[in-house]
């Protein structure tokens, strides 16, 4: 029975520098210098024009490609009135959105929220969720961690040479690890 135990603690003992080290190669990715993201323009996309659910603009602050996946932030700028996304739940990542201009609708679980220019919200991840623009215009930042695929459904939805139809919009939903689970919140 010692000798089991040995060779538990042993191999215990062992896979301490293996795991060190993943999180020092995970690291090293980054390039450790500083960036700027200027106002009124995206970094990697320049502006991503969004189809199907809305009109809106995202410009990437911050990519998950900077941040080995950890963290990415968009600002969107909202030119669609009455609007936003279909009722959606994010597996793996939470959601923060800060207003910067305007004012929105939100649902997350059975709670609806009124936000306006100063407001954020936290959003956690596997709860539904879905937002609709109240104002004429608006914007806001909106922050995912871990980055998930988020980035990816808005450049495939921009390079769309069509408007999606709703089961176009909920396979790129799905295809980038979110779920469509209802139809776009009504303003109340």
């Amino acid at each position: 029975m010692r000798r089991k135990k040995f060779i538990a603690s042993l191999l215990a003992t062992a896979s301490i520098p293996v795991l060190g080290n993943a999180f020092e190669r995970t690291n090293l990715a980054r390039t450790g210098k500083a960036f700027i993201a200027n106002a009124g323009e995206g970094r990697i996309h320049g502006h991503i024009k969004l189809k199907g659910v809305n009109q809106n603009i995202i410009d990437v602050k911050v990519s998950g490609s900077d941040t080995d996946g950890q963290l990415a932030i968009f600002e969107q700028t909202s030119l669609s009135q009455g609007k936003g996304t279909p009722l959606h739940v994010h597996h793996s990542q939470d959601e923060i959105f800060q207003v910067l201009e305007g004012e929105y609708q939100f649902k997350v679980g059975e709670d609806q929220f009124r936000l306006k220019a100063g407001d954020s919200i936290f959003l956690p991840m596997k709860v539904p969720h879905a937002w609709t623009q109240a104002s004429a215009r608006g914007k806001m930042t909106v922050t995912l961690q871990p980055a998930g695929k988020l980035e990816n459904f808005f450049v495939s939805v921009a390079a769309l040479d069509h408007e999606p139809s709703h089961a176009e919009m909920a396979k790129l939903f799905a295809d980038n690890e979110m779920q469509v689970v209802g139809p776009p919140l009504k303003l109340e």
